[in-house]
């Protein structure tokens, strides 16, 4: 089995891409209420900051601060698409590998993770998740996207709602 090193920083900032294990399947955005409702039951057992996040149709980016302390960004992941996964029906295709191991077939096992080491890195993560559907055609401008903290961000000044973005070069987990 491999060996995954992860970066624990208790308080840390972390970018993540999360992707259904379907990469054509547009589940997030058909069940994003209940979505939503799994962030929201985790973060209540297990609170974080949502910096930004961007849902798209078989994957998501987030960009999430822990608390002072707390470093466990695995065990919030593992509610998160635990809870997702128990409010959706049951019909997705499993391999017999994840049938004998009693797991749903919706995610991917693994997920990308990235410690955020300075405020320019956090920035260039955020303005990434923002991007992210204008990167992949599903809209002209960030603002037409509406799975979107970008939103959010406008309203409270963070964003400008005219905000184009440009593509960000690196590794993202995609």
């Amino acid at each position: 089995m491999p060996n995954y090193r992860r970066t624990l920083i208790p308080g840390g900032s972390y970018f993540f891409t999360v992707n259904l294990l379907d990469r054509k399947d547009d589940l997030l955005v058909r069940e994003v209420a209940h979505l939503r409702q799994s962030f929201s039951r985790a973060k209540r057992r297990h609170p974080f900051r949502m910096d930004a996040i961007v849902i798209l149709p078989d994957h998501l980016h987030a960009v999430i601060t822990l608390p002072d302390g707390d470093s466990d960004f695995p065990k919030r992941w593992r509610l998160i698409k635990t809870y997702f996964s128990r409010l959706i029906p049951n019909s997705e295709a499993r391999s017999d590998v994840r049938r004998r191991r009693n797991e749903r077939g919706i995610w991917q096992r693994r997920y990308w993770e990235h410690f955020l080491r300075d405020e320019r890195d956090f920035i260039r993560h955020v303005e990434y998740c923002y991007f992210n559907p204008v990167k992949h055609k599903l809209v002209e401008y960030p603002r037409d996207w509406k799975h979107s903290t970008f939103h959010r961000d406008v309203r409270c000044g963070r964003m400008t709602p005219d905000w184009s973005g440009r593509e960000v070069d690196g590794e993202f987990g995609e």
